[in-house]
């Protein structure tokens, strides 16, 4: 089965059916939504079921052997998110805080992404390793608080170089005051700059996300196989259909932005398509070299390729307020989402089997 076939065969799964569903329903204006109640409990529910299994899995490798991929992983982040930057800054020159905003979007990690990879390889009868979800929700933060650090450097310069009377006042007048008085953060020309990484730290670690990813990890870790056995019915039979159910909304809200991607420029575009296609494949060759299974190092790909449009833009908006959530948000949900489930992935398992098994292999 070449690419094609499998993208073919892709499209015509449940998961992507029901996210094309969700689009119709939001183009032909229907009355169809997701309860934001219910919207909220499914993805907690899915994220539950990823760290419970995540840590069943890491209890029977061994924490020792997961040191590695998760270091290679936070490398590969770090590394992906500046040069995101320097893409989106130089070439495509958007802000300082536009760049950076979406840098962090693209450097973090897609849970939904994460859980339509895992029902993708189950329709093909593929296992992964399942400390993957450890790795997904150590790369959750990085990137945002990478990006979030260096935009308080660039405010920081930004500041020193205003020659505005009322800027100099400013930083004269909270100079004098006593350590113990001094705000916590900032205003200067509309540039909100953070003295510290703190308070950034606990919200993006205190999130909802990854609160209950590390939680059901840790719990998945304590319970071993054998306890989850009483729970296995609510937390992996019943997990398709409640992703698929999300799908919808998913689907319900890229068809809602759907005019928002022509307003976001050629380059936004081609940046939310090209971008994840070339993280996905370093992701995919790194994780083979590491030693992963075919359906490990698709679901390392996809983590490097996915983009946060759930959890990176709740830290976002508060963190970096000078940037549009409108790029962000549309680029990561409208454009990359729907090509990763719908063209990225099928080409990974492809790449991913290819490597695997050998070229003459594959091909004969």
């Amino acid at each position: 089965m070449n690419v094609f076939e499998i993208i073919q065969s892709n499209l015509l799964t449940p998961l992507v059916l029901f996210f094309v569903l969700g689009i119709v329903a939001a183009r032909v204006k229907s009355d169809l939504r997701i309860p934001e109640e219910v919207s909220s409990m499914l993805s907690i529910y899915l994220l539950a079921a990823i760290g419970l299994h995540g840590g069943i899995e890491m209890k029977k490798i061994g924490l020792e052997n997961i040191i590695i991929p998760i270091s290679v992983a936070i490398g590969l982040s770090v590394v992906m998110t500046l040069n995101h930057y320097q893409i989106l800054q130089r070439l495509g020159k958007f802000s300082i805080f536009d760049s950076y905003a979406i840098a962090a979007t693209y450097g973090s990690v897609g849970a939904t992404s994460f859980s339509v990879g895992l029902a993708f390889l189950k329709t093909h009868n593929v296992q992964s390793e399942g400390f993957m979800a450890a790795i997904l929700a150590v790369l959750e933060p990085v990137s945002l608080i990478l990006c979030i650090f260096l935009v308080n450097i660039s405010a920081s310069k930004i500041q020193r170089k205003s020659e505005s009377y009322e800027t100099k006042d400013i930083v004269e007048k909270i100079q004098r005051q006593s350590p113990n008085d001094r705000p916590t953060a900032i205003e200067i020309g509309g540039i909100r700059r953070e003295t510290s990484l703190r308070q950034v730290l606990h919200d993006t670690i205190s999130g909802k996300a990854i609160v209950i990813l590390l939680g059901a990890i840790t719990i998945g870790y304590i319970i071993g196989e054998q306890g989850f056995q009483s729970i296995k019915i609510g937390f992996e039979d019943m997990f398709f259909a409640a992703l698929v159910i999300f799908l919808i909304e998913m689907g319900i809200i890229a068809g809602q932005r759907l005019e928002d991607i022509r307003k976001a420029g050629i380059f936004l575009i081609a940046f939310a398509i090209l971008v994840p296609t070339l993280n996905g494949i370093v992701g995919v060759i790194v994780s083979t070299y590491l030693g992963l299974s075919i359906g490990g190092a698709v679901m390392f790909g996809l983590l490097l390729a996915s983009a946060s449009f759930i959890a990176a833009p709740s830290v976002l908006r508060t963190a970096i307020k000078k940037a549009n959530p409108g790029l962000y948000i549309t680029s990561a949900l409208g454009i990359t989402f729907p090509f990763n489930i719908i063209i990225l992935l099928p080409m990974m398992f492809i790449l991913s089997t290819m490597l695997h098994s050998g070229m003459m292999d594959f091909f004969g």
